[in-house]
């Protein structure tokens, strides 16, 4: 079973993200050693909070550069929500700086009249790169479910794998770019889908390993 490094910074259901990863058939170790997260087969950032406690976490614990590093050297790596928003340059929920693995921005949800902020609850995707590996043998509009008031906004449009529809704003639930994959909803959290997504980021694991 292919070892996925999934990284502790204090901000993150880690728990639940390992046992979603054991269920698709790997072996979780919850870490934030460097030597560790470089030894792994791949790499999970899951994340749950506000973005500057999160981006000072990593920085204080030395993490920026390994989550770089590992993201450059090729192996598959997964961010999980905040996990996904601390890749970006910069967020509206904060004045730190991210890690600016990707391009772009956090934003939040603009208030309307008939939604809630947070964006709450189960929510259906819209599959903007149906050849990426995250979404084998799902349904063509699955269901997620999410937890959140800010979302991601990438310079390069063509990176996004998924949007999602709250109220009139239509925002991006995941990312896909080569190795590098990461989604603002749970897939932890989502039932069978959330189960398939997973097993998805570990077949792609198992293929890099053997190759």
């Amino acid at each position: 079973m292919p070892v996925i490094a999934v990284v502790d910074y204090e901000m993150g259901n880690l728990h639940s993200v390992c046992k979603g990863l054991e269920k698709a058939g790997a072996t979780p170790k919850i870490t934030h050693s460097f030597k560790e997260i470089e030894q792994a087969d791949a790499v999970v950032l899951p994340g749950v909070g506000a973005f500057d406690p999160a981006v000072q976490h990593l920085r204080s614990r030395g993490l920026e550069q390994p989550i770089k590093d590992t993201i450059a050297s090729g192996k598959p790596f997964l961010g999980i929500c905040l996990g996904l928003q601390i890749l970006f340059e910069s967020s509206a929920e904060g004045t730190q700086p991210g890690l600016g693995i990707v391009k772009g921005k956090v934003k939040r949800f603009i208030p309307e009249p008939d939604i809630t902020i947070p964006h709450m609850g189960w929510n259906q995707l819209e599959i903007t790169q149906p050849k990426s590996i995250m979404w084998e043998h799902l349904p063509s509009q699955p269901w997620v479910y999410f937890v959140h008031s800010y979302y991601v906004e990438p310079t390069d449009p063509q990176i996004r794998a998924a949007i999602v529809t709250h109220g009139t704003q239509t925002v991006t639930a995941a990312i896909a770019r080569d190795n590098l994959m990461a989604v603002q909803f749970h897939p932890e959290k989502s039932s069978n889908i959330g189960l398939q997504i997973l097993s998805n980021f570990v077949a792609q694991v198992r293929e890099e390993v053997a190759a």
